[in-house]
């Protein structure tokens, strides 16, 4: 596997031997110094050009950069063309035979110009002509916990209970594929969202907890951090019940948690009268013919 010495060599005299790139800039996990540094960390490289066409039009000049195993054009999927602006920023998502993962983007300057004071990620590798502005040293403090107003707290407490009602919904029907979804995509998003203010409150909302709250361990005693992994389940139905009622008590707690923090009023009837309407439906026979 090539070193970051190699890549980085390799990315930066590709831009001073090619007289159409202007300007390298670099964002990401690499340059996140609170990020965990391993061997998986891709390389997310941007170059500035006058014009993306003859790279997108040149369909050999990535070889330069080794050879691949499998690779995505990400503004070819016919699933996001419309959001694509290809003649502004165009892309080749790279994972090479050796390990190494390139996440390659060539960008005119005004896409750059943009960017690059939009982004707090981003470090300047490499400026022939000092095109770009000036930018602050990186900091991921775009992803800083934010603190919520009143208004979020109940909304995002309101969610939770609210889609709770179609995970059991879909559990008493044996739907699990279902239920699972509803409970990962809807339910679970609004406990990490309540974890992620408490460790905010924990430290003066001046913390990351990293894409879904994959950072959370470093802030939550282990013995928290476990009680959230034990809200993952497998696909049979009394386990996904169980790791509802896990996650029900689990926001319980936290909800007065927070609530106590940041002086906020918190909707606990609305807590009990769900908790109350799950465990009778857990207990319906499958051939009820009313709810209640």
């Amino acid at each position: 596997m090539r070193k970051e010495k190699e890549m980085m060599d390799l990315i930066l005299n590709t831009a001073k031997s090619d007289d159409r790139i202007k300007a390298v800039y670099m964002n990401g996990s690499r340059t996140n110094s609170n990020a965990v540094k391993d061997i998986f960390q891709d390389y997310d490289i941007v170059y500035v050009v006058d014009s993306t066409k003859p790279f997108i039009d040149d369909k050999k000049w990535i070889d330069r950069f080794g050879e691949r195993l499998f690779m995505q054009y990400p503004d070819e999927n016919p699933y996001y063309e419309d959001e694509t602006n290809k003649q502004e920023c165009y892309g080749w998502l790279m994972q090479f035979a050796d390990g190494n993962r390139l996440d390659l983007h060539v960008v005119t300057l005004k896409y750059a110009e943009q960017e690059v004071l939009k982004d707090k990620l981003c470090i300047v590798l490499l400026d022939k002509e000092g095109i770009l502005p000036d930018i602050p040293k990186a900091s991921d403090e775009d992803h800083y916990v934010k603190r919520p107003t009143q208004k979020e707290f109940l909304a995002i407490c309101n969610e939770f209970w609210w889609c709770l009602d179609n995970v059991a919904k879909g559990l008493w029907r044996e739907e699990p594929t279902y239920a699972m979804d509803m409970l990962n995509y809807c339910v679970r998003p609004q406990l990490v969202k309540l974890l992620s203010w408490k460790i905010g409150i924990n430290n003066d909302f001046k913390c990351s907890i990293g894409k879904s709250g994959k950072y959370m361990y470093r802030y939550l005693s282990e013995n928290e951090w476990n009680k959230f992994l034990e809200t993952y389940s497998s696909a049979d139905v009394d386990d996904i019940w169980n790791a509802v009622m896990k996650m029900c008590s689990l926001f319980i707690y936290n909800m007065n948690e927070v609530s106590k923090g940041l002086g906020y009023e918190c909707n606990i009837k609305e807590a009990e009268n769900c908790m109350g309407y799950l465990k009778h439906v857990r207990q319906l026979p499958k051939d009820a013919e009313d709810i209640y």
